[in-house]
C-alpha cells in the first residue's frame, strides 16, 4: 500500500515527495504526465534533483516510486483498466497537490482544477469502497477567501460564497474544497491552504521563479506604490511541504483545515525592502501609496503586449491584488500542531534574489544519464499513468 501523490513534478509536490521518500520506507505512487517511461523519469529527475543527488534518485526511482503515466484531466487518467485497478488497489491515502496556477485562464482552471480533482476524488472513492481510505489531503489556497482588505482571516470563516473571487484559480480551488466535502463525507480529510509560497528558508536554490521575478522587479524600483506598513503573507516552501507531509501521516490531526501561512507574523513591505536593501548595500525604495491606482492602470494597459515589458506587466497584473490587500491568514493551528513557526521571508529573501539573478531565473538542471536496459520496465512498479501536475 502507498500514498498516492499528485503534482509530484510541481514545486510544492516535489518538496512533499522528497520528504515522504526520505522519511518512509513504503512505496509512493506518483502521477507524471509523459509520453513514455524515459520522459517520466526525466521529469521526476528535474523535480527531485533539488532535493537529492542522482545516486539517491536512482535508488528511490527503482525501489520506492510507482510511476503512473497519463493525464489528470482524462477519464481514469487515460489508464488501461488493469493499470487503473492497480492504482486503486495500492492506494492507502491521497495527497492531491496537482493544480493549474494559471490565474488568467478560466478554461485551464476549470479543466485541470475541477475535472482533475474530480478524477482524483473518484480514485479515492474506489479505494475507500475496495479496502478503505486512511486520509485524503487536499492542497488548496488562501485565495479561496475571495476579495479581502485589511483583515486577519481564520480557517473556518474563510469561505464566503457571496464574496467575489480575484481570479479563476481562486474560484475553482474554492469549489474543489466543496466537491471534496460533498463527495467524500465519510473519509478523513485535511485541507491545506498555503499563502504566497516563495523560496526555501534553508537554501537559496529554487526552480520556481514566477513570483520571484515579480519581487526582484519590485525590489529594484526606487519608488513603490504601496503602503509601507501593509503586510504580505509569505511562507517558505519547506515549511509548507513539511506541514503537509507531517499532518497527512498523523493519525488524528487536531483540525480539518490549516492555513500554511505566516499569519499575524507576516512582515511588512518596509521590512522586506529594508532586508533586501541591506543585503545589496543600497538604499531602500521610497513609498507612494497614492500611486497605487495609476500604477494599476498602467500595468493593465501594458499587460499582454509583446516584449519583456508586456510580459512583466502581465505577471504583475496577476499578482498585484494579492500584494495590496493587506490581508493575512491566521496560522495558529499549524504552528501549534507543528511546534514551529515559518521562517520570516526577510531572513532568506536576499540569497533567493541573488541566486535568481545569477542564474537568470532558470534552474541549472543536470542532465539525466541514459537509462540502462534493466531500468526500462521494473517488474515491481509498472509504469501506468501521469498527471497534469502544474502546482509551481
Amino acid at each position: 500500500m502507498s500514498i498516492f501523490l499528485t503534482g509530484s513534478t510541481g514545486y510544492i509536490g516535489a518538496h512533499v515527495a522528497s520528504i515522504l521518500l526520505a522519511d518512509d520506507s513504503e512505496p509512493l505512487s506518483v502521477l507524471v504526465r509523459a509520453r513514455d517511461g524515459d520522459e517520466a523519469r526525466n521529469r521526476l529527475w528535474h523535480a527531485l534533483q533539488l532535493h537529492m543527488d542522482f545516486r539517491r534518485f536512482e535508488e528511490v526511482f527503482s525501489s520506492r516510486l510507482r510511476v503512473f503515466r497519463g493525464d489528470l484531466t482524462e477519464e481514469c487518467f487515460g489508464l488501461g483498466q488493469e493499470e487503473y485497478r492497480e492504482l486503486v488497489r495500492s492506494t492507502d491515502s491521497v495527497i492531491h497537490c496537482a493544480a493549474s496556477l494559471n490565474r488568467k485562464s478560466e478554461k485551464t482552471c476549470l479543466n485541470v482544477n475541477l475535472r482533475g480533482t474530480l478524477e482524483v476524488i473518484q480514485v479515492a472513492m474506489h479505494a475507500r469502497d475496495h479496502h478503505g481510505l486512511r486520509r485524503f489531503s487536499h492542497v488548496s489556497t488562501v485565495a479561496v477567501a475571495g476579495q479581502r482588505r485589511n483583515e486577519v482571516v481564520e480557517e473556518d470563516t474563510a469561505i464566503d460564497w457571496n464574496r467575489s473571487d480575484y481570479d479563476p484559480y481562486a474560484r475553482t480551488k474554492k469549489f474543489c474544497e466543496h466537491m471534496l466535502r460533498r463527495l467524500l463525507p465519510d473519509v478523513r480529510k485535511t485541507i491545506f491552504r498555503p499563502s504566497i509560497v516563495l523560496g526555501d528558508s534553508r537554501r537559496p536554490e529554487t526552480n520556481q521563479f514566477e513570483m520571484v521575478r515579480a519581487f526582484v522587479f519590485l525590489a529594484g524600483l526606487p519608488l513603490l506604490p504601496f503602503r509601507p506598513d501593509d503586510k504580505v503573507d509569505i511562507v517558505p516552501v519547506d515549511y509548507v511541504a513539511n506541514a503537509i507531509a507531517t499532518l497527512h501521516r498523523k493519525e488524528t490531526p487536531a483540525h480539518e483545515i490549516y492555513h500554511l501561512s505566516s499569519g499575524v507574523d507576516s512582515e511588512t513591505f518596509l521590512q522586506l525592502t529594508d532586508a533586501l536593501a541591506k543585503g545589496q548595500a543600497k538604499r531602500g525604495p521610497l513609498y507612494a501609496p497614492s500611486l497605487e491606482g495609476p500604477s494599476s492602470k498602467a500595468i493593465n494597459l501594458l499587460a499582454g503586449r509583446a516584449g519583456k515589458i508586456g510580459s512583466l506587466a502581465t505577471l504583475l497584473k496577476v499578482f498585484l491584488p494579492y500584494l495590496v490587500w493587506n490581508t493575512v491568514f491566521d496560522n495558529r493551528r499549524v504552528v501549534e500542531e507543528m511546534g514551529a513557526r515559518p521562517a520570516p521571508f526577510s531572513h532568506y529573501c536576499f540569497p533567493l534574489l541573488r541566486f535568481s539573478r545569477e542564474n537568470r531565473f532558470s534552474y541549472p538542471y543536470q542532465e539525466l544519464p541514459a537509462p540502462s536496459p534493466a531500468r526500462e520496465a521494473p517488474a515491481a512498479f509498472p509504469h501506468a499513468a501521469a498527471v497534469r501536475d502544474a502546482r509551481q
